[in-house]
C-alpha cells in the first residue's frame, strides 16, 4: 500500500485501469459460460494484492486465487467478499480459520483430506487432480481411485470443486499441445466419472489454457487469470491479445554523475573497463531491491528518453549506468528501470529474456522496501 511518506528513490507505479481493462479483456475472450477467477497470489505478483483485489471487485470479479492461508485472510480482512481459493497446502490445524474466513482450501492428497475431516470442521475445499504435472493432487491417471477419493469426502467435507494445472498450456510447439491436450482429457474424465455430485466449480484453465485452448479444447466453468492479468506473457514468444498491456512501471532517479577515465574500472569484481573516457550515473536501486544481479553488464534503463546500459556489476543497493551519450544528466533525473517510455521499451518480459528467467519472477522479486504508487 502506498504511505503517506513517498521517498522518491525506488517505486513502482501500477496502473489499476490498465490491471481493469486485461481482466475484462480476458474474461470477454472465454467460452460462454466460462467464468474468470483472478489470481491474486504472491501479493498480486508483486501489484498489491488488497489493492488489485478491489479494483476487480468493483469490475464485478467475485472469485480469487491466492497461495496460502495469510494471503488469504489478509484479503478477507481488507474487505474482500468474494469466493477465495487457496490453491496450495494448509496444515489441518488451520481448519478454524478457513471455516471462519470462508476460504476454500485446495485439498493436495488423500492424506490431506483426512487430516481436515479429523477437524471435524466441514470447510469449504477442492480437490487437487494431477494431470501429468506431478505436484499436487490426486494420480488423475487412475480415475477410479480418484472418484473412489472424492466421493469418500465429499460429504463429510463441504466439497464444491476440483481442479488441475495445465503446465505447458503456453507451449507453442505440438508436444506441448499434444501433451496439454491429453491432460484436459484426462480431467474430463474423472470430472465426467462424478457429475451425479453436482459441483460448482470445475477448473483446468489457467492464463496460457484460457487463451490458447479454450477453441479446441475448452472444458470446465472457471478460468483462473494469472499473469496475463498484469499485462506479461505466459510464455515470452506467445503474442497476447490486443489491449492487454503491462500495468506496472518501475522508476528510480539519478543520485549522481561523473567522469570516468579510460582504462578505469566500475564496480565489484571490476567487471567493466571503461574504453574511453565516459560518463557513469549511479542510481539507487539494487537486488535487494529486486534488480536481478544477472542484469550486470547486460541490461538498461531509460534517462531522459534514451537508453543508458547497465554497466559493472549490480550492487545490493546501487547500480551504475554509461550515459556518456545522453545529455544533461543531473542529480535527481527520473529513470525508468522497467516499463515504456518516451522511445525505449524494457518489460518485465524483455528483463527476463536478459536474465535467462521468466517475467514472472521479475515483478514478484521486487521487494517490500520499493514504494508502490497506484493510479
Amino acid at each position: 500500500m502506498q504511505s503517506d511518506f513517498f521517498l522518491k528513490r525506488c517505486w513502482t507505479e501500477t496502473d489499476l485501469g490498465q490491471i481493469k481493462n486485461n481482466y475484462l479483456i480476458y474474461k470477454s475472450l472465454l467460452p460462454e459460460g466460462m467464468k474468470a477467477a483472478a489470481v491474486i497470489k504472491a501479493d498480486a505478483y508483486g501489484h498489491g494484492d488488497c489493492v488489485v483485489a478491489k479494483v476487480l471487485e468493483e469490475a464485478g470479479a467475485d472469485y480469487f486465487a491466492v497461495s496460502n492461508i495469510k494471503e488469504a485472510i489478509s484479503l478477507r480482512e481488507s474487505g474482500v467478499k468474494g469466493e477465495i481459493l487457496i490453491l496450495g497446502y494448509t496444515p489441518a490445524e488451520c481448519a478454524d480459520k478457513l471455516y471462519k474466513y470462508d476460504i476454500t482450501q485446495a485439498i493436495v492428497s488423500r492424506e490431506h483430506a483426512l487430516a481436515l475431516a479429523e477437524s471435524k470442521i466441514k470447510i469449504k475445499c477442492q480437490f487437487a487432480i494431477d494431470t501429468g504435472m506431478n505436484r499436487i493432487g490426486l494420480d488423475g491417471e487412475k480415475p477410479g481411485e480418484c472418484v473412489m477419493i472424492i466421493r469418500e469426502f465429499a460429504n463429510i467435507l463441504n466439497l464444491n470443486g476440483i481442479f488441475t494445472h495445465l503446465c505447458v498450456a503456453d507451449g507453442e510447439s505440438m508436444p506441448d499441445k499434444a501433451f496439454t491436450a491429453n491432460q484436459i482429457r484426462i480431467f474430463r474424465n474423472v470430472a465426467d466419472s462424478i457429475k451425479d455430485l453436482n459441483l460448482p466449480y470445475v477448473h483446468c484453465m489457467n492464463s496460457a489454457g484460457g487463451l490458447f485452448h479454450t477453441k479446441s479444447n475448452a472444458f470446465g466453468n472457471l478460468a483462473r487469470l494469472g499473469i496475463v492479468l498484469y499485462g506479461l506473457k505466459p510464455d515470452i514468444s506467445n503474442t497476447l491479445p490486443d489491449g492487454i498491456k503491462p500495468a506496472m512501471t518501475w522508476k528510480t532517479v539519478v543520485a549522481m554523475v561523473k567522469k570516468v577515465y579510460l582504462g578505469e574500472t566500475i564496480g565489484y569484481g571490476r567487471t567493466y573497463i571503461a574504453k574511453s573516457d565516459i560518463y557513469v550515473a549511479t542510481l539507487p536501486v539494487g537486488y535487494a531491491d529486486g534488480y536481478n544481479r544477472l542484469l550486470s553488464n547486460r541490461g538498461y534503463v531509460e534517462i531522459n528518453g534514451k537508453k543508458a546500459p547497465v554497466i559493472g556489476r549490480v550492487c545490493m543497493d546501487q547500480i551504475t549506468v554509461d550515459v556518456t551519450g545522453i545529455p544533461d544528466v543531473k542529480q535527481g533525473d527520473e529513470v525508468i528501470l522497467m516499463g515504456t517510455g518516451a522511445s525505449v521499451a524494457l518489460t518485465a518480459d524483455e528483463m527476463a529474456r536478459l536474465t535467462g528467467t521468466i517475467g514472472y519472477e521479475i515483478v514478484c522479486d521486487i521487494s517490500k522496501r520499493v514504494e508502490r504508487i497506484y493510479k
